[in-house]
């Protein structure tokens, strides 16, 4: 649905949700994005001598070439481009057509390609690769409100056809989660952005659905920033997380559990590697938490179709920081668009196949993800603090939950 970048603590620039996107395509270079960087290899500078006809021999070649190099399906990528034409928000240049511009763009974040590479592939200046890489990731943008959908009101088929699950989360519309997204910034900015184990990077926070999609991505926290400060900014900021009434998500141990978020019970093993595999639950609470640690599995897969999908953000590109929290954005509104157009996307496919698995898979990986544009400067988010009865209302909801759940496991 919507999402926002954070506030700054300290005159940090923030990307906010981009609802009126002005002078969206430059006419000129205004970053100069990771102009050095690694090089193209020779098995793909010699695919083509310019530009043009390696956008050719990608398009009118096998689509598993177009896979490969642009990370989409070529009839989704054609329709990309019929979308971002048809909005005003990119156009044919004399040099340079739409599908050229969009192919610079998706080749760029798929294989983690700085400018300077891409100059040699394409065979043009560093000033025209930049231009239209900001120009494509600016156009993503102003459509990225279309493709982030708010939860609906049924019951989601993957809890519904599923015993373990319903009806005992029959009110759950997702996932939420954060994942940490490697950043570059200069020296004097360091310091809010080294996180707890002194790597640089964003802390972002995402809901996600049990299909796969995004629905909310909060981006460009400081690596700094505890969980607990990106979750609070997002249930409270102007665009914030909405959750609808008699509805929740469910989150891990690291979040509260408050009305519209549910937690497992603290005190009770969760992850996997702490129960046995052929272990069997003690209680009403191991019970809740083991089957809650199933259902929220399907964030971890969502952020590693991302990741994989599009391994520039976990690298630290060498983009201005703004670039690099809309990449986040822009990143998760692709996702979200290639599902929707492509449902069994050979990644998805991929991730699909141990959908809910019947065992307890992996503990999830620490993560990060990203989301939206405006610049804002501001130094305190507001605080939202749940009172004594709110809380013993999600207690109690979450007791009914297990209760429920563990009856019916003992009859």
């Amino acid at each position: 649905m919507l999402w926002s970048k954070p506030k700054p603590r300290s005159g940090t620039a923030f990307i906010n949700i981009l609802s009126n996107p002005n002078s969206l395509m430059e006419s000129s270079e205004e970053e100069n994005d990771g102009v050095s960087g690694n090089h193209a290899t020779k098995e793909l500078i010699h695919l083509a001598s310019n530009g043009a006809k390696f956008i050719d021999e990608v398009l009118n070649g096998q689509n598993e070439c177009c896979l490969e190099n642009f990370r989409m399906d070529k009839h989704v990528f054609y329709k990309l481009c019929d979308i971002l034409q048809a909005k005003g928000l990119l156009r044919h240049t004399n040099r340079i057509k739409i599908e050229e511009q969009l192919g610079i763009f998706m080749f760029i974040i798929g294989h983690n390609l700085r400018t300077r590479a891409v100059q040699e592939l394409f065979r043009y200046s560093g000033e025209t690769i930049s231009r239209h890489f900001n120009n494509v990731l600016n156009a993503i943008m102003s459509i990225s409100l279309d493709l982030f959908q708010p939860p609906g009101s049924g019951v989601p088929s993957e809890i519904f056809e599923d015993p373990r699950f319903y009806p005992y989360f029959k009110d759950c519309v997702g996932v939420i989660d954060g994942i940490h997204v490697p950043v570059t910034v200069g020296v004097d900015e360091q310091g809010p952005f080294r996180n707890k184990n002194g790597l640089l990077s964003q802390n972002i926070l995402a809901a996600c659905s049990f299909d796969l999609k995004f629905q909310y991505v909060l981006a460009g926290w400081e690596g700094s920033a505890t969980d607990l400060q990106v979750f609070n900014s997002a249930i409270t900021r102007q665009n914030k997380l909405q959750v609808p009434e008699g509805k929740y998500y469910i989150v891990d141990s690291k979040y509260q559990n408050v009305p519209g978020f549910v937690a497992p019970y603290s005190s009770t093993p969760y992850y996997s590697k702490e129960f046995l595999s052929d272990y069997h639950p003690q209680d009403a609470s191991e019970l809740f938490n083991q089957r809650h640690s199933l259902l929220r599995h399907v964030i971890d897969r969502t952020f590693g179709i991302l990741k994989a999908r599009f391994p520039i953000l976990m690298s630290a590109p060498s983009y201005p920081l703004q670039t690099q929290v809309k990449l986040v954005v822009a990143a998760c509104a692709l996702h979200n668009y290639i599902r929707r157009e492509k449902p069994d996307d050979w990644l998805f496919k991929m991730y699909e196949e141990g959908s809910f698995p019947m065992e307890e898979s992996q503990p999830p990986l620490e993560m990060e993800v990203p989301p939206k544009m405006d610049v804002e400067t501001q130094t305190q988010p507001s605080v939202h603090t749940f009172d004594s009865e709110e809380i013993a209302l999600a207690s109690q909801l979450r007791d009914s939950i297990a209760t429920e759940m563990w009856n019916d496991f003992i009859q």
